[in-house]
């Protein structure tokens, strides 16, 4: 069986700028390339707003990503490259939360959950990586289920309310623009409800989304166009649309700034690829911040949720071995079932070579025939149910070299890579 490699850009390594030139492609698009090379026989890749993730099956699997990655003009630095164990460790680590810049937060599960479901989708994905995901994402219910880890500040939205309160040390009476109502815009949108807010807009390029927000948490909804208005107004804007491009430029804010009467306006992008022109940080009374300043509070969770990641990270041990035992059983189910396959394909071409021996001489009947297939199929099982119970055994007794020894003995490594 082909082992996993991975290939992950994150923000331990990588700035923001450096996560968006690393990725010219849409996943969709990135999952074509990669499976067709014939060299990749699985693939499965997980993009979020801080990070980039590539997992492969193949036999050449750190030469294919490391080519995978030149291809695309990433830099090696920022990039970090798993072998088997070390991915599995990783996405199991990172579906519990341990490995977000916000420790403990809950959307990256969903998150896993969705690269694994286009992976199904685009049938870019086999028993290997669906067995790892599928591990992956119910280690990290249990996490959530029987530790604290997900308590507090768990998401890049609420962190970036969070990074607001610290600045400009608390939010009481201030006027809060979100823009973009997706999955972090609502978590935005949540991370304010209960805050004593002068007054919260909403506003989102299908603005019936914007109102329904508005309408649920209490707010008012704006249409697209209207932000350089009412950016005369906010005190704080949080910006996190998926758009390929800037949707609040340096123009847009500079137009907006005479209606300020000198107020200063604190933003923060936590989009990818970025919502806000970095430029519009030179004007005066305004302060742009981004994903890259969300580390100072990824610091401080961390320090409180130590003790419930020291729980979780049991939760992985456990669960890694269990994993690394499943695939020792399909490991040697794969070996078993090649090993049947080639003795079965022998006893069926030998039984029908003495079928055709005894017609030269004799006549032969349904009866001749079904007494040569019983006995050569009594012959076959009996010659492989020892080799079986063996090859089982020593899945069970973590006995690798043994099931490497069988593959090479009888020259089935060949199907047991293929399943």
């Amino acid at each position: 069986m082909n082992e996993i490699s991975s290939l992950v850009i994150s923000h331990k390594k990588a700035t923001v700028a450096e996560m968006e030139c690393a990725w010219p492609l849409t996943t969709e698009e990135m999952l074509d390339k990669l499976i067709a090379n014939e060299l990749v026989y699985e693939c499965v890749i997980l993009k979020t707003c801080n990070r980039a993730e590539v997992y492969v099956v193949s036999e050449k699997g750190s030469r294919v990503l490391f080519n995978f990655s030149k291809s695309i003009g990433v830099e090696t630095r920022i990039v970090d490259f798993h072998d088997h164990e070390e991915s599995l460790e990783h996405l199991l680590k990172l579906s519990c939360g341990l490995e977000s810049m916000i420790v403990g937060e809950d959307q990256i599960l969903g998150q896993i959950r969705d690269a694994y479901n286009l992976a199904v989708k685009k049938k870019t994905i086999g028993r290997v990586l669906d067995t790892a995901f599928s591990k992956a994402i119910q280690v990290g219910k249990r996490a959530r289920t029987e530790t604290k880890i997900n308590e507090g500040s768990v998401s890049i939205g609420s962190a970036a309310v969070e990074l607001a309160e610290d600045t400009l040390g608390g939010l009481d009476g201030k006027t809060i623009m979100v823009v973009g109502v997706g999955e972090i815009g609502i978590l935005v949108a949540r991370a304010l409800a209960d805050k004593n807010l002068e007054g919260i807009y909403f506003s989102n390029r299908t603005f019936q989304k914007a109102q329904e927000l508005a309408y649920e948490l209490g707010g008012e909804a704006i249409l697209f166009d209207d932000i350089t208005k009412y950016l005369g107004s906010a005190d704080v804007v949080i910006s996190a649309t998926g758009a390929p491009h800037y949707v609040i430029t340096k123009k847009i804010v500079e137009e907006a700034l005479p209606k300020r009467n000198g107020k200063p306006l604190f933003m923060v992008d936590i989009a990818n690829p970025r919502d806000i022109e970095e430029s519009v940080d030179v004007l005066d009374g305004v302060t742009l911040c981004n994903i890259d300043n969300l580390r100072v509070i990824s610091e401080k969770t961390l320090k409180m949720r130590n003790e419930e990641a020291k729980k979780v990270m049991k939760i992985v041990y456990e669960e890694q071995i269990l994993l690394g035992k499943q695939y020792k059983r399909q490991k040697a189910d794969d070996i078993i079932a090649a090993l049947y396959r080639n003795v079965y394909d022998i006893r069926e071409e030998e039984k029908q070579k003495a079928v055709n021996k005894f017609r030269v001489k004799h006549t032969i009947g349904d009866f001749e025939e079904k007494v040569l297939e019983n006995l050569t199929h009594t012959i076959a099982n009996q010659i492989l149910a020892e080799p079986t119970k063996v090859l089982r055994n020593a899945a069970e007794s973590d006995d690798d070299e043994l099931l490497e020894a069988a593959g090479r003995i009888f020259s089935i490594q060949r199907f047991a890579t293929e399943e």
